[in-house]
This record gives structure tokens, sequence and C-alpha cells, in this order.
């Protein structure tokens, strides 16, 4: 159904909001809307909250689901775009673009998210953040401490999530009109990992404990209302982690008093006969057998699985600060006879989708319904499931039409009712009820007459005639058409900010501030150059924010300090960038040291032909020459040419010679086996037969002297020796006084 037309009048001065619940199983998005506070109250003086209703004309399809939980995105974020597409297409279909710069929408996680590591949630939210703010015109947070979003992207905890509940059954139930000096209602909600409680303690305990909030919500006329409200979560006390930590505890009890070979667990929380494995889900167990799989077997009795789970409570652990409740938890001391309390999600499926005892509660009624279902053979049950398959249900009350459209059977149940619920269904029973009395204190009513009705509707005049004037518990799904969900207290909140107050001077309202030692709220790590930004603009005055600039200034100068402090770190380390740096030059320069030879003045390239000598200030090496210079400190190794001399009275054979390079003498190293002559007559320390290796030396007395040199200046000095040049004379060398001449 496309959007209303600008000119229909419940279109007239209304607002919208969009809260999308990303849940553990799934996200759903739901869209609310009210009047514009401002014409409501000038046409007449309300003592109310605004009405905030369904956001579409006719009531439907205002709420839309996708699945998975957007908690699986954790390993590719870049997913949750085509995640989110669909519910982001259906707010747009659904509210009229003129009106969805004015929407406030908010993606609020629970469970699933608080499950992930804070790298992980970072990730997901900034994702979530940077698709709806490109691909959307609604009204998003700028960036903040709390989120890449403000705190329009979110995950709250369950202390939030129990207080926005805490306002939304207030709100549906006129508990903040306080009628007959009553105070408000007290809220709780039971899932599968946790269970919360929010309510409003007497005026003897508001001080009581650290966990109180204070929520102010503004009415029609401008007046403000306060409530201080104690909320606090118990994680692991749900169903489902209950069921585990129940499963491990049986198991563990089982095989500290087996006798026998048997594996097969009694389990009194199931339906007679059922038998299901089941493995321990936690560790820690003295025998490692207890963490083995093994088969449960129902025996089917609904007082004794009461008194199992009831150890499951840890009433006896330690309170720092009495009171307690559950697992050594401080409440505020409850007092019944004034608090009233709803109960959602499982207290309200537990009660109504199988026993059909949705509302108010009569512990003798719920009990006897246990206790039957209990008790019954389990192929019994899946028969009767089975018929309940084959009828349609009226209105999903758990009665059932016949053909001819008469009421063939009352407490059968609906297609919501699957054969995993009635597995769990007698724990579950159990667990509630053990939670509401036992953890709770909830009194039982029971009637000393015995108490033998079977109808909701004689539990609240029983309750009226013991002076509480309204049930003292009762379990619901809605009130009227509007389902009872966190979301709805999230939406009466923002349109509470939008009534003006009374006097014009008033604070904003704003959200219910969590005290610091609540479970902290994830956001983005310092590691991201988005989240400095957002934890040092609240700090800066507005001038130099961003959109004021036209840029990011804490962007800027984190990326000069960055520059600095490269910079700073580079110096120290100059000497060995030069190394490196020489070291992929002399890569780039190196060639094959027999790449040339010397053969009468002229070099040898690698194939034998004769090639002109480099030039000093020619060839592909003449840049590497000034930095060769730079970076040289000490001699090079010798490198070793052959050489050919000749003398002017006899041939100079072949030798090889070693030129040092790294001196502006160019002194050369004789090899083993050179003969030298000498005037002085023969001295030969190790005399050799002529040979083409061997040269001799004729001096000008023509005399001769043979010799093996050494490296050892104790045999011989041969510095005398080492001549300073060499030139050609007739196509050979001249050696005089130890040098060698044209």
């Amino acid at each position: 159904m496309p959007p209303p037309i600008a000119n229909d009048p419940w279109l007239a001065g209304r607002h919208f909001g969009i809260v999308i619940d990303a849940g553990s199983s799934g996200s759903r998005l739901q869209i609310y809307s009210w009047k514009d506070p401002a014409l409501v109250s000038s046409q007449s003086s309300l003592h109310s909250l605004p009405k905030v209703e369904k956001g579409t004309k006719d009531g439907k399809d205002w709420s839309t689901k996708v699945e998975p939980g957007i908690s699986t995105f954790a390993n590719n974020p870049e997913d949750i775009g085509a995640y989110l597409r669909p519910l982001l297409g259906h707010a747009r279909d659904k509210i009229p673009p003129s009106l969805h710069k004015d929407t406030p929408l908010f993606l609020l996680a629970t469970a699933g998210m608080r499950l992930l590591t804070p790298d992980k949630q970072a990730e997901i939210l900034k994702e979530t953040c940077s698709f709806l703010v490109r691909h959307s015109y609604f009204k998003i947070d700028e960036p903040s401490e709390s989120g890449p979003c403000g705190s329009s992207v979110l995950i709250i905890t369950g202390e939030e999530e129990g207080l926005f509940g805490w306002i939304a059954v207030n709100y549906l139930m006129d508990g903040f009109a306080n009628q007959q000096g009553h105070t408000t209602y007290g809220f709780l909600d039971m899932g599968g990992a946790s269970t919360q409680i929010a309510f409003e303690p007497g005026k003897d305990h508001e001080l009581d404990s650290n966990r109180m909030i204070d929520v102010r919500l503004r009415l029609l006329d401008g007046e403000e209302i306060h409530h201080k409200v104690f909320v606090t979560t118990w994680l692991g006390y749900g169903t489902n982690q209950a069921r585990e930590r129940y499963v491990g505890m049986t198991i563990e009890a089982f095989e500290n008093t087996r006798t026998g070979e048997a594996d097969v667990v009694p389990d009194p929380c199931l339906p007679k006969n059922l038998e299901l494995t089941e493995t321990p889900a936690f560790v820690g167990y003295a025998s490692d057998h207890v963490q083995e799989t093994h088969h449960m077997k129902g025996t089917g009795s609904f007082e004794q699985c009461m008194k199992q789970t009831s150890t499951l409570l840890n009433k006896n652990a330690p309170c720092p600060d009495v009171p307690c409740l559950m697992d050594g938890v401080h409440v505020p001391p409850i007092d019944f006879s004034v608090s009233h309390f709803i109960g959602v999600s499982e207290y309200w499926f537990s009660s109504e989708h199988v026993f059909g005892l949705g509302g108010p509660y009569n512990f003798v009624q719920y009990e006897r319904a246990a206790s039957n279902f209990c008790s019954r053979e389990w192929s019994d049950i899946v028969r009767e499931h089975e018929e309940s398959v084959r009828h349609r249900p009226l209105d999903g009350d758990g009665e059932v039409e016949g053909e001819n459209g008469e009421v063939v059977a009352v407490g059968k149940w609906g297609p919501q009712v699957e054969i995993p619920r009635l597995q769990m269904q007698c724990f579950k029973a159990a667990w509630i009820a053990n939670v509401l009395h036992e953890g709770i204190g909830l009194p039982r009513i029971v009637d000393p007459d015995g108490n033998s009705t079977s109808e909701a509707d004689p539990v609240a005049a029983k309750a009226a005639q013991k002076g509480l004037g309204r049930p003292t518990f009762q379990s619901m799904d809605s009130v009227g058409d509007i389902a009872i969900s966190w979301t709805l207290g999230k939406m009466v909140l923002e349109a509470s900010k939008e009534v003006p107050p009374l006097h014009g001077t008033g604070p904003p309202i704003s959200d219910p501030q969590i005290p610091e030692d609540f479970p902290v709220k994830p956001i983005r790590p310092w590691t991201s150059l988005d989240g400095l930004e957002d934890r040092l603009t609240p700090h800066l005055p507005p001038s130099l924010h961003r959109n004021s600039l036209g840029f990011s200034p804490i962007l800027l100068i984190f990326s000069t300090m960055l520059l600095f402090v490269a910079v700073l770190f580079a110096c120290p380390l100059r000497r060995q960038s030069r190394s490196f740096c020489l070291r992929t030059l002399r890569k780039v320069a190196k060639h094959d040291s027999n790449a040339f030879a010397l053969e009468e003045g002229k070099f040898l390239d690698g194939n034998g032909s004769i090639s002109r000598p480099p030039s000093p200030t020619s060839g592909p090496t003449r840049w590497l020459r000034p930095l060769r210079r730079l970076l040289v400190s000490k001699p090079k190794r010798t490198r070793t040419r052959p050489l050919v001399l000749t003398g002017l009275n006899s041939n100079i054979r072949d030798g090889p010679l070693t030129p040092t390079r790294g001196s502006p003498i160019r002194p050369y190293t004789f090899p083993a086996g050179m003969i030298l002559a000498n005037s002085g007559g023969s001295n030969s320390t190790s005399p050799l037969p002529p040979s083409p290796n061997n040269a001799i030396f004729d001096d000008a007395n023509g005399g001769s002297s043979s010799f093996s040199p050494s490296r050892n200046a104790s045999q011989m000095n041969l510095s005398s020796m080492v001549p300073r040049s060499v030139t050609r004379v007739n196509s050979g060398y001249q050696i005089s006084d130890g040098y060698l001449h044209d």
C-alpha cells in the first residue's frame, strides 16, 4: 500500500518514528506515528502522554522482518547493506517522502550483538550506519562517543531493554495516570538467554540501590513526570540457558549415584516416556564422563521438576548488598500489595500457547494445568498436535473450528505451537513458576475454599477481594491491537521529547542515563580515525566542527602528527637507510668481474671481443659515481685482472696482477711463482722452474733473482717494487727503479 497523499486528513500534523529491533534471530522494523504534540495541546489540555499508534493508516503492514540476526554478519560486515535493504525500502514506501528528513530512525541491537567481540561489534555498527546514511534521508544522529551514528545505531544493554519495556507497559496500562494511589506497573521479561525486571520501588527504598534510573517524561500539557525505576538483568536465567544448566546438573547427579551400566537419565521435566539425546553445554564437571552425550527419558513429574529446577536459582549465593533475590543480585524490597507486575515474552508464551492461561495469573490453576501436561504420555501429546495441525485455529486462542464453522474442541494448539515447544513445555512451566515465586517472591494467591476455578476472570475478582485491586501478576502480549514491546517504549520516549516545556525554559527530555556500573555499551575502537573524531568533536566549539569548516580538523591534525612522528623516527635510521639504498644501487650497477680483460691496454667484453675502455665520464654507471664516493668508506676487495708485461731484454709472460682499487697509487700484488732479477746476484727463496706462469725481470746489470713472494713482511718488503704507473712501449712495458715506464 502506498503512503497517504498530502491532503489526507489522517496525515495532517502526523509525525513518524522507525525502530529496527536487531535481535539474535532476526531484525524487525516497526513504524510508529503520533500527532504533533503542539497541535494536540492547542486543541485541548490533556494530562497524558502523546498517543503513539501504528505507523500506517489502516494498521496493516506497519512491521516487517528479515532473518537471520544481524550478528551473523560478524565475518562479512560488507553484506549488511543487502540485508537491510528490504527493511529500509519498506519504511520508504510507507512514509511520505516529504517527511523522511523529520522521521527519526533507530537500529537498536540486543542479545545477539552483545555476544560478539568489541571489534566485531564496531565493524557491524559502522557498516550499518554507513548504509543507512547513504541510502535514506531519515533523521539519523551525528557521530558521537556512543557510536558512528550517535544514539541512532546502538547495542543496548539488557537494562535498557527492560527500561523501555517498563515504559511501554505503563503507557498501555495507564500506569502513569497514578489512579487510586497505586504506583506504576512492574515489568518482567524472559527470553532464551536472560530475564529482566524493572519496577518502581516504594518511596522508602528509592535511595537504597545504585541501580536506580531517573525516567523523565513530558505530558501533552507540558508537565514533567519523574520516576525512580530499578532495573536489572540475570544473564543465563532465560529458558534456554536455564535448560542447558539443568541438563548438566542432572547428568552430573546421575553419574555420581549410578550403580549399573545404563546411560538413560530419568528426567522429571520431560513428558512421560519422551526420550532426548542431550550433551552438557558447560565444561568443568568433576567427571569427564558427565560431558559425554546421554539419553534422557521423561518421567513426567511437575512437582519433582519444580524441586530440581529451584536449585538453579542460586539463592545461596553471597549477597554483598542485602536484600538479594537470585544469584546474589541486590533488589529493593517489593511490596506486592502496591506493585503489580506484567510479564511478557516467555511468561506469555508458556502460559497461553499451550495451557490457554494467559492473563491474570493463579498459581493453583497454573500448577494443575502443568501437572496434567507433564504426566501425559508423549505419544498422546504428539497425536493431539497432529490433530491440531489439521484444523484451523480461531484467532490463535486455542479454539479449533470444524468443517461447518462450529467449535469442535477447546484447549487445542494453534500453529505457533510446534513439537520443540511441546518437548520443553514442562521444563519452561516449572522454571517460570520458580522464578516468579522462589526467585522474585511473588505470593501464591490461593483460594481458602480450594479454588477450583479454571477461568482467568475470577482471578482478578479474587485479587480485588484480597485488597490488591488488580492482579498481582498477569502475562500479556498486547493491549488492544498494540503489542507490548520495548520498541514501543522507545517511541513513547521520542514522542515525549517533542512536547514543549510548560514554562519554555525546562531542560530537554533525554534518554535515561544508565549508571556506569552497568555493562558498557560497545563503541568504536580508537584505531578508527572516525572513532577518534567522534570522541573529540563534542569537546570542540561548534565553529571547529566538520559541518562548519567543510573538513575534519581532527583528522587533519592527526594526519600531521603522524607525518611528524614518521620523520622523527626516520632521522635516527638514516644511516641504515643509506646502507639499504647503497646495496640497492650496487645491485643495479653490478657487473661481472670477468666482463673485461686488459690486453695491451684494451678491454675484452664477455664474448672475448675487444672493446674500448669505459670512459669515467660516460656509461651507465656515471650517475652512480657521486653516490658511491659519498657512501664508500673503506677499501674494496681486490680484483684480479690478467696483465701481460714485456721487458726491454726479455719477455714478460702473462701473470695476474691484482690492483688495489681504492688507493690513489695502484700497487700490484705479485702472485706466487713470479721471479724477479736484480743486480745483487741471485737470491731465491723458493726457486721455480721457468714456466708461462713465471715472470722474469731483468735490471740494467743483467742480474737475476727468482723468489716466491709472500705476504709476510719479514720475508720481503715489496713496497719498493710496486709500480706507480704502467705505460706502453712498443706493445710492451718497461720497469725501472721498481716501476713500470714507457
